[in-house]
């Protein structure tokens, strides 16, 4: 199985920000992620993980929320994309797309 989960999370409270920055706790987030050895890709809008599991998917938000819970308030948004019977989806739904296209796309 694999699970694609793509998400946003960020402090919205003024406690936790740098006028309208967030990246301090957003890269806190990201470091923890990438310490876990979960296969991830940091996007401008989000992060999108894959993971074997529902359950491991929901350990990275644990995760991701535990480097921010000093903060007020915390938005976050979730999509799930859930295949039985396929892996690497992260990279091999790229590679499909530019099959598709005949060429890579840009990165």
């Amino acid at each position: 199985m694999s699970v694609l989960l793509e998400f946003a999370m960020f402090p919205t409270s003024d406690n936790c920000r740098e006028g309208s920055s967030v990246s301090k706790q957003v890269a806190k987030i990201i470091d923890a992620i990438d310490k876990s050895g979960v296969t991830y890709k940091l996007t401008p809008m989000g992060t999108i993980v894959e993971t074997d599991t529902m359950r491991e998917a929901l350990d990275v938000i644990e995760l991701a929320y535990e480097q921010v819970k000093e903060c007020e308030r915390v938005y976050s948004s979730l999509k799930f994309d859930i295949r039985h019977n396929s892996e690497e989806r992260l990279k091999n739904k790229i590679k499909s797309v530019e099959k598709n296209i005949g060429r890579e796309v840009r990165k």
